[in-house]
């Protein structure tokens, strides 16, 4: 199984039903989505200011945000199928569906996953990778990143993953890649040859 994230800033842009539809295509069963926040966990960050609601209630709403951004993907490609646990995307994967991953019963379960903004969609996507014993974490960015391999303190540092990916990645067990919303055509390319270069640890 290869864990796909696909960052929210892609949403509006082309590329993002090109993403969708080849990995609609190729998935049969072996592609699990996982959806950014974008402007939906953003409108929660913004709104924390005049809300003054805590971080443990931001987090959360941060997580249904991608879950709404979700219900966007699916409805850019009908093809997808939900998935909220291990049982359902297991079962998804037996019926070789397109699979896009609704966090919030898997996330809200772990007490160990810190409840604050160090901590958006790449972590989790990194955690469910961790969790799944998948075969590649795929983050998949608006912009690329412009040296690779990476060490993961300087992807943190450099502000392309957040502030808690390196504590949730350093655990990963398999490869890690990270390719710019415009980097379909070499996703495809490692997807038909099944390797690519991956980050450094």
């Amino acid at each position: 199984m290869w864990v796909v994230k696909l960052g929210g800033s892609l949403l509006g842009t082309p590329e993002l039903k090109q993403w969708l539809t080849m990995l609609a295509d190729k998935s049969d069963g072996r592609i699990i989505i996982v959806p950014g926040g974008g402007v939906f966990a953003d409108t929660v960050r913004e709104q924390q200011v005049f809300g003054q609601y805590d971080d443990a209630a931001a987090h959360t709403m941060a997580v249904l945000a991608m879950e709404q951004f979700g219900s966007v993907l699916q409805s850019l490609q009908p093809d997808l199928v939900a998935a909220s646990t291990e049982l359902e995307i297991a079962e998804c994967s037996w019926q070789h569906r397109a699979i896009v991953w609704r966090p919030h019963r898997m996330i809200f379960t772990d007490d160990e996953i810190p409840q604050n903004w160090s901590v958006t969609s790449d972590s989790l996507a990194a955690w469910l990778a961790q969790k799944i014993g998948a075969d590649r974490l795929v983050i998949v960015k608006h912009q690329p990143v412009p040296e690779q391999p990476l060490p993961l303190q300087r992807l943190q540092e450099q502000g392309i993953v957040d502030g808690a990916f390196t504590q949730f990645a350093q655990h990963l067990t398999c490869p890690l890649h990270i390719f710019g919303k415009t980097e379909h055509p070499a996703f495809a390319r490692m997807w038909n040859e099944g390797k690519t270069p991956a980050l450094a640890d």
